[in-house]
């Protein structure tokens, strides 16, 4: 049996491996992992499959990725939201997309079968290709494909972060299987330094904590830039002895932008801080182990009434991470790095230097 994480003082191995099980008990007879309200988005579905690797929970993971291979569609995506098998929202979104590269190398990590890995690069290949083809000259990549076909006119920070990541997993799935891709490796370069430096080129959504962390936790921004940017907004977005909230302009924290932001510091270097934040979110952890979404601390209220499953998943993810249990909990800390290469068509100064 696989070696579960446990973060001393904060969790066990039980109580991660109970978090886990709260996930397998969601899952529909198909293998998808829903939201509290039922639909499916390939995201948070891949979030929990890695959560449910970490545990051991192999069979349920691999239902989980026979679910995505079933209802991918030929040009790579997913529909935004699946609901009974069916689309909800027939939109495709890009970083929806890339996130199988990121679950399936950490399975490859995690459980070392390269067989699975194989089965599955097709659909990284196809996933990875509708990404790319969302990427402007600039570099950005646009949020999503309407349900016509036609893409969005601006993109997202916290999409392209995990973009980010995705392809730098899908470069590095790419180099083990034999099958080099350059493309995406230019492509993440390209990404990561408008990510890093170029603020114009997103839609504003500076009220979220994911625009805040989400550089980081993919990869793009790293040493003293990654410090600089957790202490400019740290008193905006952390509530001491609770968490992160979601939003500035509301009193809400969440456990999975807790936990996000967990994995985002330990990336950086800044481990006292994520045991800090992992400790403080745990208030909101239910005795069956699964994960309140989030608490209004000005009513005094679990908002929404709800346990989501992606809240477990982050928490296992943290989990791991901090405690470096799996040969997978580096896979946030490995997403950067790197120098960027950069083409020049961003304009910036950098870029002409």
């Amino acid at each position: 049996m696989r070696r579960v994480p446990d973060v001393p003082g904060i969790i066990t191995a039980d109580q991660v491996l109970r978090t886990a099980e709260s996930i397998a008990a969601i899952q529909d007879d198909e293998g998808g992992v829903p939201w509290p309200e039922g639909h499916i988005d390939a995201w948070n579905h891949i979030e929990c499959l890695m959560a449910l690797t970490v545990a051991g929970l192999r069979d349920e993971a691999r239902k989980g990725y026979d679910w995505l291979v079933r209802h991918q569609r030929p040009d790579g995506s997913w529909p935004m939201r699946i609901r009974d098998g069916r689309p909800a929202e027939a939109a495709g979104e890009s970083n929806h997309a890339a996130y199988i590269a990121v679950g399936v190398w950490h399975d490859l990590l995690v459980t070392g079968d390269e067989d699975f890995a194989r089965a599955m690069w097709p659909a990284v290949v196809r996933a990875l290709g509708f990404v790319m083809g969302l990427q402007t000259t600039r570099g950005e990549i646009l949020w999503q494909r309407d349900a016509e076909g036609r893409p969005a006119d601006y993109a997202l920070l916290t999409g392209c972060s995990s973009i980010h990541q995705g392809l730098r997993c899908g470069a590095l799935l790419a180099e083990r299987l034999g099958d080099p891709q350059p493309d995406w490796e230019l492509a993440a370069d390209r990404l990561g330094h408008v990510v890093a430096h170029h603020p114009e080129a997103f839609a504003d959504k500076s009220r979220f904590s994911m625009d805040w962390y989400y550089p980081v936790l993919g990869g793009a921004v790293r040493g003293v830039d990654a410090v600089r940017r957790f202490d400019l907004e740290w008193d905006t977005f952390v509530e001491p002895g609770l968490g992160a909230r979601c939003v500035s302009d509301q009193p809400w924290v969440t456990g999975a932008e807790s936990c996000e932001l967990v994995l985002a510091l330990d990336s950086a270097g800044l481990r006292d801080r994520a045991l800090t934040v992992f400790a403080d979110m745990q208030h909101l952890r239910h005795e069956d182990g699964a994960y309140w979404t989030g608490w209004q601390f000005v009513n005094e209220r679990h908002f929404p009434d709800e346990r989501s499953g992606y809240t477990a998943a982050a928490v296992v993810l943290a989990a791991d991470a901090l405690a470096r249990t799996s040969p997978g909990s580096g896979i946030f800390r490995d997403a950067g790095g790197r120098e960027a290469r950069i083409t020049g068509e961003c304009g910036c100064e950098r870029a002409r230097a």
